[in-house]
């Protein structure tokens, strides 16, 4: 335990940008008493692990608990990273291992494991083939939309976590089978279009199958042609050629804004993957990027950002082609929850825990799934 306290505190520190002697001034002890206990040189009291956690807004369990190592994680950056965001990213891991570890425990418990439908050496190299595979190992048909990539993921057999982070450039991980996985997590911070959420999580597929010997915790750099075939994966999985071109047919008789617009809010994806696919059929070059911006301004005489989703199409009978959050919710591990309590496997507290909310969260959420025997 005396380790898993001095890395917690560590990580933790660091991510609240604390030095050794704001952290223990804020907790009312020494510095050397606190340098001692980071270094793991000594156990602390009750009393001051108490007021490490209040110092720093965790529960003491937070400071205790055993982080698991993840060897198979792919959780890499296009760029050198600062100290900062070494913290940031190792705490994110550990938030990653701990959700998975009680994502395992709750399966076991339940007898609840879903197989790998991707295990073996199942993908071709080349992105749009494994895409058009994938789909077919999922039964979706040539043309069909992915209403729910959450459940899809799920029935795949692959773990899926929403999470929020503020670490600069993360956009999604995704863990091998080897940790106890496959697993992605997705970064769902308010500063991400639920658009680039969803591609995350498709994007991440990608690297599973495409790249499943690249899976190792040690790589921190990624491979920009990596990145690049998971992108292209994630396009055409989402958005098969096929049904992308008989939309945009369909759609002739609109302004060729609107045509992107309801081709995207289809497909569920960001009106950057629509124009990306009009150059890759050639129906558009380069410069559609710049033209769309000034049409977009143009028509609703008001300038789009470039992290930005368009807002509703007035010419599509008002139609929101923003997606928002209940377009992208995970809850696999809420039904496991669920059917862990309701069998009485586990206490309203370790519910809490898995879920990552307080008690009283938790008593108000069971009050809430009485409210309709659904089965």
């Amino acid at each position: 335990m005396n380790s898993a306290i001095s890395l917690n505190l560590r990580r933790l520190r660091k991510m609240k940008k604390l030095k050794q002697q704001e952290l223990a001034h804020l907790a009312g002890i020494s510095r050397n008493a606190y340098r001692s206990i980071e270094t793991g040189a000594s156990i602390p009291r009750g009393g001051n692990l108490s007021a490490l956690a209040h110092a720093l807004g965790v529960s003491v369990f937070a400071l205790t608990e055993e982080i698991p190592r993840l060897k198979s994680l792919r959780f890499r950056a296009l760029h050198t990273l600062s100290s900062r965001e070494r913290a940031e990213r190792e705490h994110v891991a550990a938030e990653v291992a701990i959700w998975l570890r009680n994502f395992n425990e709750l399966e076991f418990m339940l007898n609840e494991r879903k197989p790998y439908i991707f295990s073996g050496n199942f993908a071709p190299q080349d992105p749009k083939k494994a895409a058009a595979k994938a789909r077919g190992a999922l039964d979706l048909g040539a043309d069909q939309c992915i209403a729910d990539i959450c459940e899809l993921l799920a029935r795949a057999g692959i773990k899926l976590l929403l999470m929020k982070s503020t670490l600069k450039g993360f956009f999604g991980l995704s863990v091998g089978p080897a940790d106890g996985g496959p697993a992605i997590a997705v970064n769902t911070d308010e500063s991400i279009p639920i658009e680039r959420q969803i591609f995350t999580a498709a994007h991440e597929l990608g690297h599973l199958l495409l790249h499943a010997d690249s899976y190792r915790a040690d790589r921190s750099i990624e491979s920009k042609e990596q990145e690049s075939q998971a992108s292209m994966f994630a396009s055409h999985f989402l958005m098969p050629d096929s049904g992308f071109r008989r939309v945009w047919r369909e759609s002739r008789g609109l302004h060729w804004v609107h045509r992107v617009l309801h081709t995207k809010r289809i497909f569920r994806v960001s009106y950057k993957t629509v124009l990306l696919r009009l150059i890759e059929n050639g129906i558009a070059d380069e410069s559609v990027y710049r033209k769309f911006y000034r049409a977009y301004c143009a028509l609703y005489d008001k300038p789009l950002r470039s992290k930005e989703e368009p807002d509703a199409c007035a010419a599509l009978n008002d139609e929101p082609c923003k997606l928002q959050r209940d377009d992208f919710i995970a809850d696999r591990l809420g039904r496991l929850v669920r059917d862990a309590l309701e069998k009485d496997m586990i206490t309203l507290s370790r519910a809490a825990e898995i879920m990552g909310v307080s008690v009283s969260k938790m008593r108000g959420r069971v009050e809430d799934w009485v409210m309709f025997c659904d089965g």
